[in-house]
């Protein structure tokens, strides 16, 4: 076997692993950025935990196809990025998607969710969704908000006695 099919072998199954682990894969358009927004890009994305990769179309093809995602395939024409969200399953969409709003240049295209396609507009309602972190607040939050009116109810019939007692 020769050395570039070892090199390429290589290159695919790296991609079906990340394929594999990622939480959700989103695919964008980045032709016409400039070196300063893709940089940007890069930034914002890594600070969130999203590995961000431009690979060969084909070897994409070829990584997806032996996972089972052959709704990606048609996706993968021209320049393609790919972001990899290992963490959160939104972060990937949510970054890429308010980088596409400020960059008219980057399109979002399509996306793998759970083993699920999405297409750009699923990508962009994925991206609406808040993070872990600020659903999780959200989740405490409603919780807690009974308990502090149940407590400040408490609160206001004891001071209540205690006016009615002083009287």
């Amino acid at each position: 076997m020769n050395k570039n099919r070892q090199l390429k072998e290589a290159k695919v199954a790296e991609i079906r692993e990340k394929l594999e682990k990622a939480q959700s894969v989103i695919l964008a358009s980045y032709q016409g950025l400039t070196v300063e927004q893709d940089t940007k890009l890069r930034k914002s994305l890594r600070e969130a935990g999203v590995e961000y990769k431009v690979y060969k179309n084909t070897l994409v093809t070829l990584a997806a196809k032996e996972l089972g995602h052959e709704g990606i395939v048609p996706f993968l024409e021209g320049p393609v990025s790919i972001a990899f969200g290992y963490e959160d399953a939104t972060a990937a969409a949510r970054i890429l998607n308010d980088f596409a709003k400020e960059n008219k240049k980057l399109e979002l295209k399509a996306g793998i969710v759970d083993g699920e396609i999405f297409d750009a507009e699923k990508v962009k309602q994925l991206a609406s969704i808040p993070s872990r972190e600020v659903l999780l607040a959200q989740l405490l939050g409603s919780f807690q908000a009974p308990v502090s009116n149940f407590a400040y109810l408490l609160s206001a019939i004891a001071d209540k006695k205690e006016s009615e007692s002083a009287e």
